[in-house]
């Protein structure tokens, strides 16, 4: 990476922010070859994630309060132990709950300066995982629970007819989502907007319960 920063013209040009795209896209094709169990696919595609991060370090490492790449593995192999105490440390952790709870109880600890649920929830991530993201996060102050409510009514309904309404399993529910879609299409209207709409009151609302 220090050699091609010296040596590429096109590399010495790049910054953070130009980098950005190409992080994503490295990043969408790495979720693509998990998804499609191509081993050899996601061998090649952690590689170039990977010089992805190699390409920040080595740009930072340049700038004005610079850091590296040995700075990046130290911080997160210190990272790493702190939110492990059942493996470092002297916790126990006997299930995957608990696990969670040492976690969370480690970064709440390291964060200490946030002051809603909502610090440090990326508003760039794709309006799906965020809306899924800030849900779990309503949990926390009661928000949401009208939409659990929803969802109850609409499976005591099923009950009472017997006749499904709600997806039965994960691909019933990409088939329901996928259909949504394709009824936004149909009217005119923009799914991913619409969505990420809803997503912005949702935040407001987990804000004003704060």
């Amino acid at each position: 990476m220090r050699q091609v920063r010296d040596r590429c013209v096109w590399t010495q040009q790049m910054t953070h922010e130009e980098l950005i795209p190409y992080l994503i896209e490295e990043s969408a094709e790495l979720v693509d070859a998990v998804e499609r169990g191509d081993r050899a696919e996601m061998r090649e595609e952690l590689g170039d994630l990977l010089w992805q991060v190699l390409f920040h370090a080595e740009l930072a490492s340049r700038a004005d309060d610079p850091f590296d790449i040995d700075d990046v593995a130290r911080g997160l192999n210190d990272k790493m132990i702190r939110r492990h105490p059942h493996v470092f440390g002297d916790e126990t952790a006997e299930t995957p709950e608990r696990v969670l709870e040492l976690w969370n109880a480690a970064k709440a600890a390291e964060k200490r300066e946030r002051t809603s649920v909502l610090d440090g929830v990326a508003a760039g991530m794709p309006s799906l995982a965020l809306a899924q993201k800030l849900l779990g996060k309503g949990e926390q102050v009661g928000v949401g629970r009208e939409l659990l409510g929803e969802i109850a009514a609409a499976e005591a309904i099923e009950q009472a007819d017997g006749m499904q309404a709600l997806p039965a399993s994960e691909e019933e529910l990409g088939d329901t989502l996928l259909g949504l879609v394709a009824l936004a299409r149909a009217r005119g209207w923009d799914a991913e907007r619409a969505l990420r709409g809803r997503v912005r009151e949702l935040a407001d609302e987990i804000r004003a319960a704060e």
